[in-house]
């Protein structure tokens, strides 16, 4: 969830005892904690609040399906990336049975300059 390393929580942490002293920190720590559960909480009550004021039909809908983001990825950009697959397949000739037709194309047109 966040890009953080060992070094990274080792220097916020170093930086937290210089600044708030090791008196203080373990009170911070619980009020952290404390803060983090509520917040959970919340979200998981609001979450459940969703879905019982959507009704039985559409309770069993993931929350993760109202995300714009989602939506947007589901019903437009991953029908126009089959349309596009569909269509490399036909040009390559693997979607149609049809095997190209090498042939076409390849030779050189011939212009009078050619003939000299």
């Amino acid at each position: 969830m966040f890009d953080i390393n060992v070094w990274e929580i080792i220097a916020i942490a170093v930086l937290a005892l210089l600044i708030f002293g090791p008196d203080k920190l373990p009170g911070l720590a619980s009020d952290a904690a404390r803060l983090l559960r509520e917040v959970r909480r919340m979200a998981t009550g609001a979450r459940q609040d969703l879905k019982e004021s959507l009704g039985p039909e559409l309770g069993d809908m993931n929350i993760s399906d109202l995300d714009p983001r989602a939506f947007v990825k589901r019903n437009l950009l991953d029908p126009i990336d089959n349309e596009i697959d569909d269509v490399k397949r036909a040009v390559d000739g693997k979607g149609t049975g049809n095997t190209p037709d090498t042939s076409a194309g390849t030779e050189r047109p011939r212009y009078d300059s050619d003939t000299t």
